[in-house]
């Protein structure tokens, strides 16, 4: 698998610049998850190759994704997501650019309720959005978690009338991403 870490790191940079002090926490692991539900069927997949990294003399967060990593349980629901829905040819990432707020103390160990602001794009479409979470601090670790909901319509993803019963115009999505110190 290619890393676009270098890449992500270029995204943290871009509206600060990089001091001795900054110390930079990394994943090319993390774990995005989204879930459809309705009446008529319930629609579930996981991207475990979500990449995500944290400056933390900045706050600045960064997080990528590769639409076709996401995997389902059904293989026709994943061709279908891939080709019909988020045309993963032309809009292959899925990003979220912002900053955490407020400043944990990320040396001490413990969870800190935080949210990032930022921009979060899918399908070619942008917004800003706020999202909260958890941030938690071990030895050697930062971990973060969230859980929000994406409207369909916000990012112009077309649900063909014949299928609209089935899938959710509002997906949750939850991530889990365990950063690691970055060596380059």
């Amino acid at each position: 698998m290619k890393s676009y870490l270098p890449g992500l790191l270029a995204l943290v940079f871009l509206t600060g610049a990089a001091t001795a002090q900054s110390t930079l926490y990394a994943t090319n692991s993390g774990e995005t998850r989204f879930f459809s539900e309705t009446p008529a069927e319930n629609i579930s997949a996981v991207n475990a190759k979500s990449q995500a990294i944290l400056n933390t003399a900045t706050g600045e967060l960064a997080v990528r994704m590769n639409m076709r990593d996401f995997t389902f349980p059904n293989k026709l629901m994943q061709e279908h997501f891939n080709e019909n829905y988020m045309e993963s040819d032309k809009y292959p990432t899925a990003t979220f650019r912002g900053k955490v707020e407020p400043a944990p103390h990320y040396t001490q160990k413990g969870t800190y309720a935080v949210t990032a602001k930022g921009t979060f794009t899918v399908h070619g479409q942008s917004q800003e959005r706020t999202l909260s979470g958890q941030l938690i601090v071990t030895d050697g670790t930062i971990e973060l978690q969230t859980n929000f909901d994406v409207a369909l319509a916000d990012h112009k993803i077309e649900v063909p009338k014949i299928v609209f019963v089935k899938i959710a115009q509002v997906i949750n999505v939850k991530a889990r991403y365990v950063l690691k110190p970055y060596k380059k």
